[in-house]
Parts: C-alpha cells; structure tokens; sequence
C-alpha cells in the first residue's frame, strides 16, 4: 500500500474526474499542503495520479506523456507499454508507486508489477486513503444524484477525515465526453 496521499477516479454520466489531495509527508511529519499530484497530459486530453514519491511522479508521468506521443494518444496502448517498460526496465523497476491515467472513455491503474486494472463500476482509489475516498465514492454514486465532481470532492473529503495522510487541499481535473 502506498501511504502519504489519495487519488480517487470517478467517472458518471460520460465525466471522468480525477482527485488528489495536496498533503506531503517525510515520516510522521507534513512537509507540505498543496502538491499537485494530478494533472492534464498529451494537450489536456488525458489526466493522471500518482501515488508514491515525487521523484519517480515525475519520471513516470515524462514516460507516460512520451507513450502517449508514441502512439497517437490511444490511452490503452501507451498504458500497456509503460506498464511493460516498468516492469522490465532496471531504473524503473524499483518505483514504488502507482498511477491512475484516463481519457474521456476509459481509466487504468498501472503499477510497477505490470498491473493494468480496469474499473468496472467507474471508481479507483490509489494511495493509503485510496479505499475509504473509493467506499465514499461508491455509497454517494450509489444513493445520489450528486455529478462525478460533486461526488469525488465529496468522497475524498470523507477519506481527509479518516486517513492522517490525506488533507482536504484537492486538485481536480474534469474531462467531457465530447469535449475535447
């Protein structure tokens, strides 16, 4: 499990939204509020979450953005073949980390053991707040009508209440079906 942040993955009537919290912590202590641990890749098209050290954030969404390059923005292609090179490269292979990636059609979680996971009900939750932001998530898609925005900022302020490494300092990327 990953420890020190939460990203959760929403996706409702054709929105797909990407959540982070803002907290960084260096053992027991916060050493800052506001990291960006989720942004828009390959013109905006594509947004993706780590979960892990910010060092190897950075390598790995470098990676991703030039697989994404590579092969034309087909998320699913680009995703395997980083999925691939991480697990088989040496550098890479070491990351301990996690990532969530989606276009306005699809989403994966993709780790360094070759992982690429799908969701089926349009949820995922990374980092050690990742399944109390995914079981929030769950209840309001289920007993709501709350959109996919409404319901990830909800749920991933319910995991700030309970995981000591999550903060309520979110960044949000929203992509449309149809938007781009």
């Amino acid at each position: 499990m990953m420890t020190g942040t939460t990203i959760l993955f929403v996706r409702k009537d054709g929105v797909s939204v990407l959540a982070g919290d803002g907290q960084v912590t260096m053992g027991k202590t916060v050493v800052k509020h506001t990291a960006r641990k989720v942004r828009r890749l390959f013109d905006g098209k594509v947004i993706a979450g780590f979960a892990g050290s910010t060092a190897d954030a950075f390598a790995l969404f470098a990676r991703f953005e030039k697989k994404l390059k590579e092969f034309s923005g087909n998320l699913e292609r680009a995703a395997v073949e980083l999925a691939q090179e991480w697990r088989t490269d040496r550098s890479l292979r070491h990351l301990e980390a996690l990532m969530l990636v989606a276009d306005e059609k699809r989403a994966f979680l993709l780790s360094g053991t070759g992982d690429i996971i799908e969701p089926e009900d349009g949820l995922i939750g990374i980092g050690s707040g990742g399944d109390f932001a995914k079981a929030a998530a769950t209840a309001l898609l289920r007993h709501t009508t709350l959109s996919a925005e409404e319901i990830a900022r909800e749920a991933m302020k319910i995991a700030a209440e309970i995981c000591i490494y999550t903060n309520e300092s979110l960044v949000v990327e929203i992509l449309a079906a149809g938007a781009s």
